[in-house]
């Protein structure tokens, strides 16, 4: 799949990327989308109590799926409909403890090869008006046709 020879995301597609984003485990946290372009996603997150680890930080855990999932989309915009992204590695830096009612993710491709794509994910928090920076993540990703997905790989 050759990501950089697409179209532009038609209102559509644009849709389908909206509401498939959140499915699952990611509307369980309660991840919503605000932005979609080609190449770019971008997420919020309202912090509830469950976000938050036992010292009143928002979990690791959460940056690090929300840095990953909202990756995964911004690769997703970037593939022909019948194709899916499968996160293959990724890397997480914490700067500093992440405290605020909003969590705002904001990933772009770097790197849009054929199968192998790199996407970086930037999470900032809202205390009040200004925002912080508190982690940065780069995920690779595989883009591969949906029809080469077996049962259990679709299931598991």
């Amino acid at each position: 799949m050759i990501a950089n020879m697409l179209p532009k995301i038609d209102k559509n597609r644009r849709a389908f990327l909206r509401s498939d984003f959140v499915q699952g485990f990611p509307a369980y946290c309660g991840f919503t989308v605000d932005h979609i372009s080609a190449g770019r996603f971008e997420t919020t997150l309202t912090v509830r109590s469950e976000h938050l680890q036992q010292d009143g930080f928002i979990h690791a855990g959460v940056i690090a799926t929300m840095a990953d999932h909202t990756a995964g989309y911004a690769a997703y915009t970037l593939i022909p409909e019948t194709g899916r992204i499968l996160s293959i590695e990724f890397k997480i830096n914490f700067f500093k403890p992440a405290v605020g009612s909003r969590l705002e993710c904001r990933s772009k491709v770097v790197s849009p090869g054929k199968t192998i794509l790199v996407a970086e994910s930037n999470l900032y928090t809202r205390p009040e008006i200004e925002e912080k920076h508190v982690a940065r993540a780069t995920v690779t990703l595989m883009a591969v046709d949906a029809g080469q997905l077996t049962r259990s790989e679709k299931s598991g």
